[in-house]
C-alpha cells in the first residue's frame, strides 16, 4: 500500500536516514523503533508528505486517508470538547445538505427525460449510498464513545478544550484522528499522555483496527500488544523484523551474535591464510598455492557485523546550595481553575534533601501542585509557601511551549548561560548526545526525545537546589531513562517529580503524595513500601482500581448514560430511514406528477393513435398511486417533526 524506496533525508554532510527501503501492507501493525533522534519521527512526516526527502520516493495510492499523531501539534480553543471532536463529521453535514438542495431542485423540476435531471438523479442516489454507509451510531454517539474510551468523563464533554492540560487536548485529537476512520495511522509515541485503562482501551482500538498502523512508543507491553512487525532505524540504516518487540530484541542479540562469531571465524582464516602467503610468497614450490590462496581472499565475501550506537547520555547535576530545611509547605491548600477545583484541604510539607513523588491519576493535580510550586497559580484556599533560599530547576512535560522553536541548540542554552559555563556549552550539549553538527539543528526540528535531553541540559546551567520533573521520561529511550534515574539518585538537593514508571520511582523517592479524589495524601518510604501496604502490584493497578473506584460510585449516572446514548442510536437511526424514505416519496411524487400531467395534455388534445381506455387506466392508477405516496408523505413528515 505504501512503499518507501531508496529515500535519504541530508543535513548538510549528516545523514539523518540512508537509502532506506520498505513498504507497508493495508493491514499491518508495525512499530518503529530506534534512539532518541534516529529519525523516527521523521520517517512518519515524509510519509504523511509533510516533509519530502532529499533523495528517494514514496509511493501511495490515491485517495488514501492517513491519520498522523505527532508528539507536538497545535490545540484548538473556543470549542468544547464534544464540539471539537464532532468536527471531523463535517463532511456528513455537507452530504445532509447537499442531499436537501438535490431534493429541492428535483422537485421544481419537470424536465423528467432530461441529462440534467438524470444527473440529479445518479447524485440523489449517491448521496443517499454515502449517507446508508454513515448510518449506525450517530456522529454524537461515535464521538462519545471514542472520548470515554480515552478517558474523558460525561461531564468533561462540555468544557472548552482551554481548560483541559496538554495532554489531555492529546487525546482529543486522537480522538479526532480515530473518528476520521483513516486507511492508515501513525501515531508518534501516542500513549505518553494516557493512563492505564485509557491504554488498555487503545490497545484494543488498535488490534480491531481494520487498517493499517505504525507507532513509536517505548512502552514495551504496548509493542507487543498491538504490533506484529518491528522496523528499527539505527544509524540511518533499516532493519526489518517480522516479529513484536520482545522476539525482537531476543533476535536483534541472537543476529548480532551470529554474525560476530562468523566474523571471528573468517577473521582467523583470513589471518591463517595472509600468514601462509607472507611465507612461502618468494618459494618457488609453493608459488600455485600462493597465487591460488591470494586470488582466494580476492573472492571472499567480507562478513560484516551491524553497526550498533553505542552513544550514551551523561548526566551529573551541578551541587546544590544549601536551602531552609523546609523547602515548600503548603497548607489546607484547595487549588483548581475556575471551572474545576482539583483538590482541598491539602496539607504538604517537603524538606530539604528528600526525593518525593506525586503519584496517581491523570487530572488528579499532579501537573497543578508544580504550578502552584513554581508561582504559575495561586491557590484559592490556603497558604503555598517556597522555603528559604530555594532554587528550583523545572522540567515541565510540555517542553514544546517552554522551548524557542527558532532557536538553534546551541543558542537555547548560549542565551541564558553565565559565567564559566559559557565556555564549556559544547561539551554540556555532547553529554546529552548533541554532538557537530546536531548542536546547529534548529528546535523546531528536534524530536520530543531531542527536546527532553535539551530541557534537561538547561538544568545543567544554573546550581539549583530543587529539581521539579514533570513527566521527564516521557519520550526517554530505556537507557536515558536508566541513566537520568542515576543521576537524580546522586543528586544531594531535593527532586520532586511527577511519574507514571514504577520503574523509575524504584529505589529513588524516599515519600510520596498521591492524588486521589480531590484529595491528597503522604505516605512515607519509597514505591514498593507503598505497594506492599497497598497490596498492589504497581503504579498502573492503582490507577485501574481508582477507575474501578470512580465506575463503582458512578454506577447509575453511567447506566442512565448508556441508556440515553442507546435511545439517542435508534432514534437517530429511525430518523434517517424517514429521512430517506421521504426523500425517495418527493421523487416519486414528482415523477408521477409529471406523468399525470402529459397524460392529462393528451387527453385534452387525443391524436387518432392514441388509445383513450388505455390512457384513462394509467391515469387513474396514476392518481391513486399519487394519492398514496402523498399521504405516506404527510404522515412521514410529520413523524419526523415529532
Amino acid at each position: 500500500m505504501i512503499s518507501v524506496s531508496n529515500v535519504t533525508i541530508s543535513f548538510g554532510s549528516y545523514k539523518l536516514l540512508d537509502s532506506i527501503s520498505f513498504h507497508i501492507s493495508d493491514t499491518e501493525k508495525i512499530g518503529l523503533v530506534g534512539k532518541n533522534g534516529a529519525g523516527k519521527s521523521t520517517l512518519m512526516k515524509l510519509i504523511t508528505g509533510e516533509q519530502a526527502p532529499t533523495s528517494g520516493s514514496i509511493e501511495k495510492p490515491s485517495g488514501i486517508r492517513i491519520g498522523y499523531l505527532p508528539q507536538i501539534m497545535e490545540h484548538h480553543r473556543g470549542r468544547t470538547v464534544l464540539e471539537e471532536a464532532l468536527s471531523v463529521f463535517g463532511h456528513i453535514h455537507s452530504m445532509e445538505e447537499e442531499l436537501s438542495s438535490v431534493t429541492d431542485k428535483l422537485s421544481q423540476r419537470t424536465d423528467y427525460e432530461s441529462p440534467e435531471y438524470a444527473a440529479l438523479i445518479a447524485r440523489l442516489n449517491e448521496l443517499n449510498d454515502a449517507l446508508t454507509l454513515e448510518s449506525g451510531l450517530s456522529p454524537r454517539a461515535r464521538a462519545e464513545k471514542v472520548l470515554f474510551g480515552l478517558g474523558f468523563r460525561p461531564d468533561e464533554l462540555e468544557r472548552n478544550t482551554e481548560t483541559f492540560s496538554q495532554g489531555w487536548n492529546m487525546r482529543i485529537e486522537l480522538a479526532k484522528i480515530l473518528l476520521s476512520q483513516p486507511d492508515v495511522l501513525l501515531l508518534d509515541e501516542p500513549t505518553n499522555h494516557l493512563d492505564i485503562e485509557s491504554i488498555e482501551w487503545f490497545e484494543d482500538y488498535l488490534k480491531a483496527f481494520r487498517g493499517a498502523v505504525m507507532l513509536v512508543s517505548h512502552d514495551r507491553r504496548f509493542l507487543d500488544s498491538v504490533t506484529s512487525r518491528t522496523v528499527e532505524i539505527l544509524l540511518g540504516r533499516i532493519h526489518d523484523y517480522k516479529v513484536p518487540y520482545s522476539q525482537y530484541v531476543t533476535l536483534r542479540q541472537e543476529r548480532i551474535s551470529q554474525q560476530t562469531a562468523a566474523y571471528e571465524n573468517q577473521q582467523r582464516m583470513i589471518e591463517k591464510t595472509e600468514d601462509f602467503i607472507n611465507r612461502f610468497r618468494f618459494k618457488p614450490t609453493k608459488s600455485n598455492q600462493v597465487q591460488s590462496r591470494i586470488k582466494a581472499l580476492e573472492k571472499l565475501e567480507r562478513i560484516e557485523i551491524d553497526e550498533t550506537d553505542n552513544a550514551r547520555l551523561s548526566l551529573k547535576f551541578p551541587p546544590a546550595q544549601r536551602s531552609g530545611d523546609v523547602v515548600f509547605k503548603g497548607v489546607d491548600l484547595t487549588v483548581g481553575y475556575p471551572q474545576k477545583v482539583v483538590f482541598r484541604n491539602a496539607q504538604i510539607e517537603i524538606k530539604r534533601g528528600e526525593k518525593v513523588a506525586l503519584i496517581g491519576r491523570n487530572g488528579e493535580g499532579k501537573t497543578t501542585l508544580m504550578r502552584v510550586l513554581m508561582g504559575e497559580l495561586d491557590p484559592f484556599e490556603g497558604e503555598a509557601k517556597v522555603g528559604h533560599n530555594v532554587r528550583i530547576g523545572y522540567f515541565a512535560q510540555n517542553q514544546e511551549d517552554i522551548l524557542d522553536p527558532s532557536e538553534t541548540v546551541f543558542g537555547t542554552l548560549d542565551r541564558i548561560a553565565v559565567g564559566d559555563i559559557r565556555t564549556r556549552l559544547r561539551d554540556l550539549l555532547g553529554a546529552f548526545l548533541f554532538k557537530g553538527e546536531d548542536i546547529d539543528k534548529k528546535v523546531s526540528v528536534l524530536s520530543g526525545g531531542e527536546r527532553a535531553r535539551l530541557g534537561m541540559a538547561k538544568l545543567m546551567l544554573s546550581p539549583y537546589n530543587v529539581l521539579a520533573l514533570d513527566e521527564p521520561t516521557n519520550h526517554m529511550d530505556i537507557r536515558s531513562k536508566d541513566i537520568l534515574k542515576q543521576a537524580l539518585q546522586s543528586f544531594d538537593g531535593t527532586l520532586i517529580v511527577v511519574s507514571h514508571d514504577r520503574d523509575f520511582l524504584d529505589g529513588l523517592a524516599d515519600k510520596l503524595y498521591e492524588f486521589k479524589d480531590g484529595r491528597v495524601s503522604e505516605h512515607l518510604g519509597g514505591v514498593q513500601d507503598f505497594l506492599r501496604k497497598r497490596k498492589l502490584e504497581n503504579l498502573q493497578e492503582l490507577e485501574r482500581r481508582a477507575a474501578d473506584n470512580e465506575v463503582k460510585t458512578e454506577k447509575t449516572a453511567n447506566k442512565a448514560a448508556q441508556e440515553q446514548f442507546r435511545q439517542r442510536k435508534v432514534l437517530d437511526k429511525e430518523q434517517r430511514k424517514i429521512q430517506n424514505r421521504i426523500s425517495f416519496l418527493e421523487k416519486e411524487i414528482a415523477r408521477l406528477e409529471g406523468r399525470i400531467g402529459e397524460i392529462e395534455a393528451t387527453l385534452a388534445a387525443p391524436a387518432e393513435k392514441d388509445d383513450i381506455m388505455e390512457l384513462t387506466r394509467e391515469y387513474l392508477e396514476l392518481k391513486l398511486s399519487l394519492d398514496a405516496h402523498t399521504e405516506e408523505w404527510t404522515a412521514r413528515m410529520e413523524e419526523l417533526e415529532n
